[in-house]
């Protein structure tokens, strides 16, 4: 059952809530990320068992197509009709990266600079290049600015979508004018023109541009994750229609990988299910996936980290000496590790830290969590928690 904006009340899209799909799969894909770059560290390099370990690629983009999906659900309308503070918005935005990331950083520095005093040599001490720091520190590593490899490498991907988050304004009062179907068609056809520009001129495809064109594969992902937004705010569709076509290109995914990559196709195909995860209505919120998926931005930033510092142990103690049984149990404390060091730096410095800075969250997640209706997570509870 398909009706457009003009659908009566009872048929109208349901707004996005905390504890459903949407939450879901922010962590079942933050796990993947960690799988991934804990893929060369096993005993058996996972790529190995199959390629389909090495398309990590393709769960960044997923972070950067939910995230232009989830906050133009959130700000969309305010944003197009210039009811939102500018300033609050970028405000809030900057806030909820730049303090944890800055945090985690200094962990790494300290970690490094600490190893190197004490005459311990990283494993890999091409990727702790100190001319490299500056740039990943500042978030500029996405923009072109030399510098940033290394270290914390995935933090590109913040650095990209800040420039994302600044233009998110202009780019909802540009879409909003449209109708919902010609934004969608619209968004695919420039993720295409961008591919096609992006391997002839750059010489690799949109979705797998190098750091240092970070904005550029950023924004046109980040622009299909708006449109699909839009459409969900817009055209109503019954939760369970919508679970049947996400279940459906869910398994689609899940089929072409096995076979190759498809990258465009599957980005498509992500689009749909993180579409599909927005429109089925959170009827009873799960507290445990709510936590879980607000764990996520903290596995995003220390997973790397983690990873630094565990097998780095163990190769300074000799792992290779071990048996294939003994270092399959060590990677996978290490992978289980990862998990448990995101929940100590979310709970232990991030949650404290965005209560402090935006006090006023606290108070409307209370009054949220008190109140009879549901979707119960308020959009300024939702945008205040989200990593982006």
């Amino acid at each position: 059952m398909v009706r457009s904006d003009a659908a009566p009340m009872k048929s109208r899209p349901p707004r996005i809530a905390r504890g459903g799909w949407l939450d879901a799969l922010r962590f079942i894909v933050g796990a993947l990320i960690i799988l991934y770059h804990f893929r060369e560290a096993s005993p058996v390099p996972l790529p190995q068992l199959h390629p389909v370990f090495d398309r990590g690629y393709l769960l960044t983009d997923f972070f950067i197509i939910d995230s232009g999906y989830v906050l133009a659900r959130i700000y969309g309308d305010r944003l197009a009709a210039g009811q939102a503070s500018l300033r609050a918005y970028a405000r809030q935005r900057l806030l909820r990266v730049i303090p944890a990331h800055l945090v985690v950083s200094l962990i790494l520095v300290v970690l490094v600079g600490g190893a190197a005093l004490a005459g311990i040599a990283p494993s890999n001490p091409r990727w702790f290049d100190w001319s490299q720091l500056p740039a990943q520190v500042l978030l500029l590593q996405a923009w072109g600015v030399p510098g940033g490899q290394g270290w914390n490498a995935p933090t590109w991907t913040l650095s990209a979508l800040i420039a994302c988050y600044l233009l998110l304004p202009w780019i909802c009062r540009a879409l909003w004018r449209w109708p919902p179907i010609a934004v969608v068609i619209g968004a695919t056809l420039l993720v295409v023109g961008a591919d096609l520009a992006a391997s002839l001129w750059l010489g690799d495809p949109i979705y797998r541009l190098p750091m240092r064109y970070g904005v550029l594969r950023a924004l046109p992902l980040f622009l299909l994750g708006v449109a699909a937004a839009f459409y969900g705010s817009r055209v109503y569709v019954a939760s369970r229609l919508a679970g049947a076509i996400g279940v459906g290109a869910a398994i689609a995914l899940v089929i072409l990988q096995a076979f190759g990559a498809f990258s465009l196709l599957s980005l498509g195909l992500m689009t749909v299910i993180i579409w599909a995860a927005g429109a089925v209505s959170v009827r009873r919120p799960s507290r445990l996936i709510e936590h879980l998926a607000l764990m996520s931005f903290s596995m995003f930033l220390t997973n790397e980290v983690t990873r630094i510092v565990w097998f780095g142990l163990l190769d300074a103690l000799g792992q290779d000496a071990l048996s294939s049984g003994v270092r399959w149990a060590l990677w996978s404390i290490g992978f289980i590790g990862a998990f448990a060091a995101a929940a100590v730096f979310r709970y232990g410095f991030d949650r404290p830290v965005q209560s402090w800075l935006n006090p006023s969250r606290v108070r409307l997640a209370a009054a949220d969590r008190n109140a009879p209706a549901t979707p119960r997570a308020s959009g300024a509870v939702v945008a205040a928690e989200h990593a982006g």
